[in-house]
């Protein structure tokens, strides 16, 4: 059986580059990137292209914004591990397609689940958004909500919980 472990940490923090070595010193070969992230605009696009440039050709590509726990389920028999980056676009995606706090709850439970009893490692990123300022709106105020529990569920299901802070990464949990 496999490992979760749950890298977050605040925008800019180190949580991706810590979670690809992490995730490339558990499985040689046959390392699953899956990206959430759906680029809207070039400095997207850029971002994806840079995060792209890191990885060499031991990974391979799934893009998948919404249904990551199909792809969890049909790929772990292929995968050497499965790094999902990030939890925080998963969530806005489903928010944005106007999913209820309860849908998307629940499936972030079951993701932890499936994450939790998968047969090879996986490893998250998840942007911790409660450390800032208060959102001056609703909306925001609402995703921040969402979010927060979001990673609750799933700090508390993983195996590991890995907190970075300017580059450095520290042990929480496991």
């Amino acid at each position: 059986m496999g490992s979760f472990t749950f890298v977050t940490g605040g925008c800019r923090s180190g949580k991706s580059s810590h979670a690809q070595k992490l995730a490339e010193s558990l499985a040689a070969d046959n390392r699953l990137y899956v990206a959430t992230l759906q680029p809207m605009d070039t400095e997207m696009e850029r971002r994806v292209t840079d995060h792209q440039s890191q990885r060499d050709d031991s990974w391979y590509t799934i893009e998948e914004p919404y249904d990551i726990v199909r792809v969890l389920e049909e790929e772990q028999d292929k995968a050497g591990v499965i790094l999902v980056d990030c939890i925080t676009l998963w969530v806005t995606n489903l928010f944005m397609a106007e999913q209820s706090e309860e849908e998307i709850l629940a499936f972030v439970d079951d993701f932890a689940e499936a994450a939790a009893a998968s047969k090879v490692p996986v490893v998250t990123v998840s942007n911790e958004v409660g450390m800032g300022i208060v959102p001056d709106n609703t909306l925001s105020r609402q995703f921040r909500d969402i979010q927060g529990a979001a990673n609750q569920r799933l700090a508390a299901r993983a195996h590991k919980v890995v907190f970075t802070v300017s580059g450095i990464p520290m042990t929480v949990k496991g």
